[in-house]
């Protein structure tokens, strides 16, 4: 082996996070715009002029609540209280499935806590006649748009009355009706799913957008890339959200590249407008989503949208954050908590008050309450189950000999 002269033994490097578990929160690092301080291009801005976007965040609430800045969309007080009830509705949802799962009643839950306003804000805008192609943290999607929460349950429970018919696991949920297209548990298919469907729609000459999310660590899925790829080279009518909450189920988000530049920035390299965005800002979610709906509908391609944004609990039912991060941390994220911001703001414009919250958050446990009392009177987790012929259904268009002797067997 040829030994170079002056040589030094190269290393790797591993990314580490700034605290593990009996650190203290250490948030020094970030580089967080001031509210407001932002400029909000044209719809029309080549994704070069705006570059920088992909490097800012946007942020429209201050610390008092009021909202600042170019991107205030300057909502109505009831479009506002909408989103408020929205994400506090599905707060107690996520709070009583968990317990769910505790008490045996159901396999897996995921909670999208701290995460609420991106999936409401943006359920509210799109139209559900747009398909969304959501990741797992993506319920608040369906509650705001009034979905049954019994049918969620059922989902969850894979009890008779299952919509899903017991195909999918827990919490990955499918509605058309809805704007819900089917998750699936491989990470990254949604992107190039949404794409294709952008543009399916804009080559019939339709004038439907698609929506897709995606965490920060299935970033490096190549199905991301490609994605962007053909979004790019086709101008597809899409919007591509990245959630970044700063942790995969045990690796924070630099192991996907976020201590090297931002994840918006990786829409640079394709020719692709980027924005980076403060997640839980339920205002700044609105403003950013409406300029790339805008975008996609007048035939000017995709958006990629950065949120940023913290996993306050635990990635799953499956996981234990407090063995990977310090057990405080989401108490010091900076950016605060998306239900406790909009509640601010409303109050700050007189249109709120806490006995309204108080009262807002009791309604919302009652309706989860009356909901989990209906699917638990069909059943449970292996209480009741969906008809096993079902299985057989909706798969093939016409059932060949195999099939038909498979039903013979099994007696359906």
């Amino acid at each position: 082996m040829t030994q170079h002269k002056n040589a030094q033994p190269l290393s790797l490097r591993v990314p580490e996070p700034s605290g593990r578990p009996g650190d203290a929160p250490d948030f020094s690092h970030l580089k967080l715009d001031a509210p407001g301080a932002v400029d909000r291009p044209p719809v029309g801005s080549t994704p070069y002029d705006m570059r920088d976007h992909a490097f800012r965040l946007i942020r429209v609430l201050d610390d008092e609540g009021v909202a600042v800045g170019p991107w205030n969309p300057r909502l109505d007080a009831e479009t506002l209280r909408k989103g408020l009830k929205a994400m506090i509705l599905t707060r107690a949802f996520d709070d009583r499935m968990h317990r769910a799962h505790r008490q045996g009643k159901t396999s897996f839950y995921m909670k999208c806590t701290g995460e609420e306003a991106i999936a409401v804000a943006q359920g509210m805008i799109l139209s559900r006649e747009d398909m969304g192609f959501p990741t797992y943290r993506q319920q608040g999607l369906l509650i705001a748009r009034g979905y049954p929460l019994v049918d969620m349950m059922n989902q969850i429970y894979s009890n008779a009355a299952d919509p899903i018919k017991g195909r999918q696991l827990p919490i990955m949920y499918s509605s058309r009706d809805y704007g819900f297209f089917t998750i699936s548990g491989n990470l990254g298919t949604q992107v190039p799913q949404a794409v294709g469907w952008a543009m399916a729609s804009a080559y019939k000459g339709d004038d439907k957008i698609a929506i897709s999310w995606i965490g920060d660590g299935a970033t490096a899925e190549g199905d991301f890339h490609n994605a962007l790829t053909f979004a790019s080279v086709y101008r597809a009518p899409v919007i591509l959200n990245i959630v970044n909450n700063q942790w995969a189920i045990s690796s924070f988000q630099g192991i996907a590249g976020g201590l090297e530049t931002t994840f918006a920035s990786k829409a640079i390299g394709y020719g692709l407008p980027a924005l980076r965005v403060d997640g839980n800002d339920f205002l700044a979610v609105w403003a950013a989503t409406q300029w790339a709906e805008e975008r996609a509908r007048s035939n000017q391609g995709a958006t990629v949208i950065e949120l940023f944004t913290y996993r306050g609990a635990p990635h799953s039912t499956s996981d234990d954050p407090g063995r990977y991060r310090p057990g405080d941390e989401h108490d010091h994220w900076p950016l605060g908590d998306p239900i406790a911001r909009l509640k601010q703001h409303l109050i700050a414009l007189g249109e709120w008050s806490d006995e309204q919250q108080t009262a807002a958050e009791a309604d919302a446990v009652a309706q989860v309450r009356a909901a989990g009392k209906e699917s638990e009177a069909i059943g449970t987790l292996g209480q009741s189950r969906p008809s096993v012929k079902t299985m057989f259904e909706e798969v093939y268009a016409t059932e060949d000999w195999r099939l038909i002797e498979q039903r013979r067997e099994v007696g359906v």
